[in-house]
């Protein structure tokens, strides 16, 4: 995945923002909160990190190609960084990106889904769907 990949990507989903920070990182946010962090891979490859759900970090870290993030993981939080797309390609990458969006979201106060439109559950396509 391109850079321009990346943040058109992240720029499509509900309620983003994106800031340059952390030495150069592109970081996208929903309600001021962290789901991904673009940078640090080799020249040829983005290295991209999202949060992810307890047994998905559980699964994603063993891969060849990914690892638990830096500084993220060692604090306990259930983020992977992918380094290189030898077990995961972009449009998978892309699936955990909306995930992280969706997790990100749903944790949000109340208040300020509320205010986002995001609804109880996160953006209104992650809301389980009733009888």
């Amino acid at each position: 995945m391109r850079l321009e990949d990346y943040n058109a990507f992240c720029a499509s989903l509900p309620h983003t923002m994106h800031v340059v920070q952390w030495g150069g990182a592109h970081v996208w946010k929903v309600g001021g909160k962290v789901f991904a962090i673009a940078g640090w891979g080799d020249r040829e490859t983005l290295g991209v990190t999202f949060k992810c759900s307890e047994g998905a970090f559980d699964i994603l870290r063993e891969q060849p190609g990914l690892r638990p993030a830096p500084y993220l993981a060692a604090r306990g939080l259930k983020w992977i960084q992918r380094l290189t797309p030898e077990t995961m390609d972009d449009a998978t990458l892309r699936d955990y990106l909306r995930e992280s969006h969706r997790i990100v979201a749903a944790g949000l106060p109340k208040k300020t889904r509320r205010e986002l439109g995001l609804g109880e559950f996160g953006p209104a396509e992650s809301r389980p769907k009733r009888d």
